[in-house]
């Protein structure tokens, strides 16, 4: 599992003064991927136009190129601007397969300082149920003080 605390003070120190949002995701797909064993595939997928994802920086094997808001989990989340934890992706009406080794997901919206959703962090895993509300309170923490200031 994450130790989000000290995943957080490195994400901080490392993202410290820089405003390119693509930047930033960039150094947090890095960062995330590789503190935990469950993060199979992890990266952004970014509001490129209303209603419209585009894939973002990213760690793991390739992801879908465009997902529409009424589409799948990173769909909901950026339709609804709620965490989804997707424990069965085969339970999920609407999941959308990019990688058929993906058994459970996590995506987060991300704001920017004045509320908006600019992006969702997606978070998949080969392993069934990987994901908890701790997981969530935590990497949304890191968004906010990422993407907030």
């Amino acid at each position: 599992m994450a130790d989000y605390t000290t995943l957080a003070k490195t994400i901080a120190a490392l993202t410290e003064g820089e405003t390119d949002p693509v930047a930033l995701m960039a150094t947090i797909a890095c960062e995330l991927h590789h503190s935990d064993d469950r993060f199979d595939w992890t990266g952004f997928y970014r509001v490129t136009e209303p209603g419209l994802l585009k894939i973002g920086p990213y760690q793991g094997g390739h992801g879908c190129l465009q997902i529409p808001f009424e589409r799948g989990v990173c769909g909901a989340a950026a339709r609804t601007g709620e965490v989804q934890l997707v424990a069965d992706v085969d339970a999920f009406p609407g999941h959308i397969a990019c990688a058929t080794s993906t058994r459970s997901e996590i995506v987060l919206p991300v704001r920017n300082a004045t509320g908006e959703i600019i992006a969702v962090l997606d978070i998949d895993s080969d392993q069934p149920d990987a994901f908890t509300e701790r997981d969530a309170q935590a990497l949304t923490a890191i968004l906010k003080d990422t993407f907030g200031r």
